[in-house]
C-alpha cells in the first residue's frame, strides 16, 4: 500500500472517530440484532436438541451423581482434575472460592488492567491469547466432563490426559504469555502468536486422545410409566419380584409360609380397609422405604438398602395397591400380559414367557433365594440353571417344568418330594401353562421372529 492511500485511510479513520456513533438508534440496534439471534440459537437449540429427562428426583438414591448444567461443566470437571492434585487437592476451598474469586476478580479489572487505546488486534496480542487459552480450556473441559478422572488404582492414562491437557498447559500457557507480556517485553509479536497457538493446539489434542481412549460408558436405559395404565402395570411386575413372596399375589397373607427367618410370622394383610382406609399414598411409601423391622420386613428405600426401589418404583406399587385393592378406586382397563395364542401360533421367550415369569416367577427364582439353584431371570438361566438340570428338555412334555406348573411335585427313588408344585401358593391358569407348553415342545424359541419361522397359519376350511 502506498503511502498516499495510508494518509487517505488515517485521515477518513479520524474524521469517524470525531464523529462517534449515536446511541440511538445506531448502537441499541446492533445490540438488538445480536440479541436476536442468541435468542434464536436458544430457541433452535431447546427445540432440536432439547434437555436429557432424567427419573423423578429421589432424595434416598445415594447413588445418584448430581451435575450442574452444561454452562457450569467446565468448572466441574476443573474441580474434579484440581481434586487430584497431591497435597492441595485437599484443601477444596482453594478451587471453589479462591481460585473462581481471581478469574472474577480478574474480568472486573480488567478496564484498569488492559489501557491500551489501540483497538488494532496485532496491538492487542497479551488479551486475545489470555482469552484464547481461557475459552478453549472451558471448551476442553466440559468436553470431557463425563469421563471419569480415575478408575480405582493403577494406572489410567485417559486420567492422565485429562490432567495435562485440563491443567498443566493452559497454566503453562498463561505463564508464558505474562512473561513475554510482563517481563521480556521486547519479545516478537509473533513469539506470543505462537506460544498461544501451541497451547491451544495441544489442549485440542489432548482432549482429543482423552475422548478417543476413554472407556465406554454402559447406557441404562431408564423407562418410565406415563400412562395411570403403565404405572399399575410397573407396580404389579415390582410387587411380584419384592412382595408377593411374604403378602401373596393378593396381599391376603396373614402367616407367612415358606420364607426362611418368617415362617409363620403373623402380618396384617395389606389388601383391605385396615391398611388401604387409614394410610395414604405417602404413608404406604414410608412403610416401604423404611420397612417394619419389628414384623421382620426390610426397608426398600434406596438410602437404606443399596439393591432396593426408586422414588419413582415404589410411587409404582402404591399405585397398584390403591387401584387393584381399594374399593374406592376403579382400575382402568388393563392390557393382557401377554398376547393370545392363535392356532398354530408358538410362543416366544421375549415376547410370552419373559413376562410371565417376571410377574409369578423372579419372587423366588433368583439370586441369594432358597429355590435349588434355579434361576429364572435370563433366557440361560431357565435352559441351564438349577440342582436338577434338565428342567427344560425341547420337545419333551414330561419337562420336569412342565410337570411342576401342572401340580405334579418331583419325588425322588426314596419318595420323598425334592421338587414342589410351583408357584407354591397360586396355581397358574389354563392359557399359561398352553404357553409353556407350546415353547417347550417347539423347543423354546428366543425371539418372536425364531417363533415366527415355527409358527403354522392354519388353514380356512372350506364352506360346505
Amino acid at each position: 500500500m502506498k503511502d498516499e492511500q495510508k494518509e487517505i485511510i488515517k485521515k477518513r479513520y479520524d474524521i469517524s472517530l470525531q464523529k462517534g456513533e449515536r446511541f440511538w438508534p445506531d448502537s441499541i440496534f446492533k445490540d438488538a440484532l445480536m440479541a436476536l439471534a442468541i435468542l434464536l440459537i436458544l430457541v433452535l437449540l431447546a427445540t432440536f436438541i432439547g434437555v436429557p429427562v432424567e427419573p423423578k428426583a429421589d432424595p434416598s438414591d445415594t447413588s445418584y451423581v448430581p451435575r450442574p448444567e452444561w454452562y457450569f461443566l467446565f468448572l466441574f470437571k476443573f474441580l474434579a482434575l484440581y481434586g487430584q492434585i497431591p497435597l492441595v487437592g485437599k484443601i477444596e476451598w482453594l478451587a471453589t472460592v479462591i481460585i473462581p474469586g481471581i478469574f472474577i476478580g480478574l474480568l472486573v479489572c480488567l478496564p484498569f488492567i488492559d489501557r491500551s487505546p489501540y483497538r488494532y488486534y496485532g496491538k492487542r496480542k497479551f488479551a486475545l491469547g489470555f482469552m484464547a487459552i481461557f475459552v478453549t480450556s472451558m471448551v476442553c473441559l466440559t468436553y470431557i466432563s463425563d469421563i471419569p478422572t480415575t478408575l480405582g488404582e493403577g494406572f489410567y492414562l485417559p486420567g492422565i490426559l485429562q490432567t495435562i491437557g485440563g491443567l498443566v498447559i493452559p497454566v503453562l500457557g498463561y505463564s508464558l504469555l505474562a512473561l513475554m507480556n510482563f517481563v521480556f517485553k521486547k519479545a516478537p509479536a509473533k513469539s506470543m502468536i505462537w506460544a498461544t497457538v501451541g497451547t491451544v493446539v495441544l489442549m485440542a489434542g489432548l482432549t482429543g486422545a482423552t475422548l478417543a481412549l476413554a472407556p465406554a460408558v454402559a447406557v441404562e436405559e431408564t423407562s418410565v410409566a406415563s400412562t395411570l395404565t403403565d404405572q399399575i402395570i410397573a407396580g404389579q411386575d415390582l410387587y411380584s419380584v419384592n412382595c408377593v413372596e411374604c403378602h401373596g399375589d393378593d396381599g391376603k397373607v396373614t402367616t407367612i409360609e415358606g420364607v426362611e427367618g418368617l415362617e409363620g410370622k403373623l402380618v396384617m394383610p395389606i389388601n383391605g380397609h385396615d391398611v388401604l382406609y387409614t394410610l395414604d399414598d405417602a404413608s404406604l411409601a414410608e412403610v416401604i422405604v423404611y420397612g417394619r423391622p419389628d414384623a421382620g420386613m426390610n426397608p426398600f428405600g434406596k438410602a437404606y438398602n443399596s439393591e432396593g426401589l426408586t422414588k419413582s418404583e415404589i410411587d409404582y406399587i402404591v399405585t397398584f395397591m390403591r387401584f387393584t385393592w381399594d374399593d374406592r378406586f376403579e382400575l382402568p382397563p388393563m392390557a393382557p400380559l401377554f398376547p393370545a395364542l392363535v392356532a398354530g401360533e408358538v410362543p416366544s421367550y421375549e415376547v410370552h414367557i419373559a413376562p410371565i415369569v417376571k410377574r409369578y416367577c423372579v419372587s423366588c427364582h433368583r439370586a441369594g433365594k432358597d429355590n435349588g439353584n434355579y434361576l429364572m431371570t435370563s433366557y440361560e438361566e431357565i435352559l441351564n440353571t438349577g440342582d436338577n438340570v434338565p428342567l427344560i428338555t425341547a420337545a419333551d412334555e414330561n419337562s420336569i417344568l412342565l410337570k411342576v406348573i401342572q401340580e405334579q411335585n418331583i419325588l425322588d427313588e426314596a419318595g420323598e418330594e425334592i421338587i414342589g408344585v410351583m408357584p407354591p401358593k397360586k396355581v397358574l391358569g389354563a392359557n399359561i401353562v398352553d404357553v409353556f407348553m407350546r415353547w417347550i415342545m417347539n423347543s423354546m424359541p428366543q425371539t418372536a421372529e425364531d417363533a415366527a419361522a415355527q409358527s403354522t397359519t392354519p388353514t380356512a376350511l372350506p364352506t360346505p
